[in-house]
């Protein structure tokens, strides 16, 4: 393999591949306190959430899996019934189906969510509340 081989992407081709969700992507409200710059695939939804020091994210499930990233801060994670302390750099797996929350503290958490299948009703919030704008990588 050569760097010769290849030509150089175009802005148009770089847009079908690449995205900076911080600055390209509109917020949408999940639940009160949390905010998030959803991107999805076909068969993938990536949540940037931050959630607001102070909030809470209320027991719930989905028939989805779901993988957490801590990326800054940290809050109290509640799955099935424990509360696990979780911290920038930990990585949380969640099963379908399974009951979970958190309790943020008194400082935002940062968190990458990657769901597989996609989650319906996160991009339905996001088309109510994005008018007229594109989920990023659906095609």
């Amino acid at each position: 393999m050569k760097e010769s081989d290849f030509n150089k992407a175009s802005q148009e081709d770089r847009q079908k591949h690449i995205i900076r969700p911080y600055e390209e992507v509109p917020l949408t409200e999940l639940v009160a306190g949390s905010l998030s710059h959803l991107i999805g695939g076909k068969n993938i939804t990536i949540s940037f959430l931050t959630m607001k020091a102070g909030s809470a994210f209320e027991l719930h499930s989905h028939p989805q899996e779901q993988i957490m990233i801590v990326i800054d801060g940290y809050c109290d994670e509640i799955i099935e019934d424990k509360i696990y302390r979780v911290k920038k750099g930990d990585v949380i797996y969640l099963p379908a189906n399974v009951k979970h929350g958190a309790f943020i503290r008194e400082i935002d958490c940062k968190a990458i969510d990657i769901f597989s299948p996609p989650r319906e009703d996160y991009k339905q919030k996001y088309f109510e509340q994005n008018k007229g704008k594109k989920l990023s990588f659906l095609y």
